[in-house]
């Protein structure tokens, strides 16, 4: 048995194949989101277009999608944050960036915030967005070159990063 693509140390056997199978389904979008990123990756294709909401299938791609899932070397998929999209809400979303390989081995990141609907008691993706970087605020001031260094040596940063 090796562990799901999803990142939950389990094994894919216990976590998501009764998911992608349909023998079971997912209780929170986050749950969902992880499930989809591990049918890229082992290239369950069908589970993808059926966990897609209804209303957004029209726009579904299965062609660039195949490709993509079994093109890709998929890494592993990192949740920044979720909001809602818990067992009794109705709608969710789920930041994420998934890391694979490009079919040239090139290593390389998709960030997205997904958004997910509850519909007659299942979850299913409903959209998705490039997410945007987030800004960084600094909680200690910034240390310019000419300052000294905090290792104590009596040398400025400058210094200290060229030898």
């Amino acid at each position: 048995m090796s562990n799901c693509p999803c990142g939950s140390q389990k094994a894919y056997e216990e976590c998501c194949e009764p998911l992608h199978k349909g023998k079971a389904i997912a209780t929170t979008a986050e749950q969902l989101m992880r499930s989809r990123y591990a049918a890229y990756a082992t290239h369950e294709l069908d589970y993808l277009f059926n966990t897609t909401h209804p209303d957004s299938r029209e726009d579904y791609d299965s062609e660039s999608t195949k490709e993509w899932a079994e093109t890709a070397t998929w890494d592993h998929i990192e949740i920044v944050s979720t909001s809602a999209g818990d067992v009794d809400d109705t709608e969710g979303q789920v930041e994420f960036i998934a890391h694979f390989a490009d079919r040239k081995g090139r290593k390389m990141m998709h960030h997205e915030l997904a958004l997910f609907e509850k519909k007659d008691g299942a979850w299913y993706f409903k959209d998705g967005r490039y997410a945007k970087p987030h800004t960084v605020k600094r909680e200690a001031p910034k240390m310019g070159r000419n300052e000294p260094c905090p290792c104590g040596s009596g040398k400025k940063i400058q210094k200290m990063l060229w030898e």
